[in-house]
């Protein structure tokens, strides 16, 4: 008797499942699938898209010159707006500050379009992304230093425009390129200063005399080196080592006789005195 129970009670339970699965069927059938959606694009022809795309970038509508080109170049890779388009996905992207995304994007350029007219651009364009990489929302509004954080992304910058100026040296691109560049040779010379001063200020007089040292010897003609001098002159006294603070108290009278030409601090804001003041960088 039992066991006729169980079997009846399957048999329900089987019925019961055959109707979920009709109900579900017929729900599904009502569903418009994403192939049956209205596809906003449908008759939009290459020419269309990328001139949509360029008035976005104008307004500065980025996500949406973002979607429209690569939409354009989803539908049309092969199109005479290829190469051009990969380029401004790059862009656009650098504008939306997406850094990885354009990175990636200008990487994927170089590969497929390695003698493409527009080739400089896009190692200039690289560049460009990793100088204003580290800049932060933050930063756009508080004068913290930059140059007391990891500089790797200024390194990549300088490289990345260096290999412009190598390869390219008639591109259009090469003025704002070298100036970016005397730029990132003193923020990375600044950079070691810092870390120079960091171990100065810990009793790390050899530590501080080898970062020291780096800014004289790598990054000369920037505002840092008389200050890295300083460093040096002040670590050898610490150390005993007399003789050799002499001679570099003698480079730098040679150098620097009326001081350093740039003085720390001279044009700083009040909110910038205020900042280094905290030491929040440091």
């Amino acid at each position: 008797m039992r066991l006729i129970f169980v079997k009846i009670f399957s048999i329900c339970l089987f019925c019961l499942f055959l109707q979920g699965c009709e109900t579900l069927k017929g729900l599904t059938s009502d569903t418009p699938s994403r192939s049956e959606t209205i596809d906003e694009y449908s008759d939009w022809g290459a020419d269309k898209f990328y001139n949509e795309a360029k008035t976005a970038m104008t307004k500065e509508n980025y996500q949406k010159a973002i979607q429209l080109y690569e939409t354009l170049e989803s539908r049309y890779p092969f199109g005479e707006y290829a190469a051009q388009t990969q380029l401004d996905i790059a862009y656009a992207y650098y504008k939306n500050e997406d850094s990885e995304s354009a990175l990636a994007a200008v990487e994927r350029f170089l590969k497929i379009n390695p003698r493409d007219p527009h080739i400089d651009y896009a190692y200039y364009l690289k560049g460009l992304v990793n100088y204003t990489r580290n800049i932060t929302f933050l930063s756009r509004f508080i004068p913290t230093d930059g140059t007391q954080r990891d500089p790797g992304s200024a390194k990549q910058a300088y490289a990345d425009f260096l290999e412009l100026v190598r390869r390219f040296p008639r591109s259009q691109y090469l003025p704002d390129a070298q100036q970016r560049m005397l730029d990132l040779r003193n923020h990375l010379a600044r950079y070691e200063l810092n870390v120079a001063r960091f171990y100065l200020k810990r009793g790390a007089y050899m530590a501080a005399i080898n970062r020291a040292t780096i800014v004289v010897k790598d990054y000369q003609r920037t505002p840092a080196v008389p200050y890295a001098l300083d460093v040096m002159i002040e670590a050898y006294t610490n150390l005993g080592l007399l003789d050799l603070a002499a001679d570099t108290q003698k480079i730098y009278a040679q150098n620097y006789p009326d001081g350093p030409p740039i003085i720390e601090g001279v044009n700083n804001t009040v909110a910038e005195d205020i900042w280094d003041f905290i030491g929040l960088d440091q």
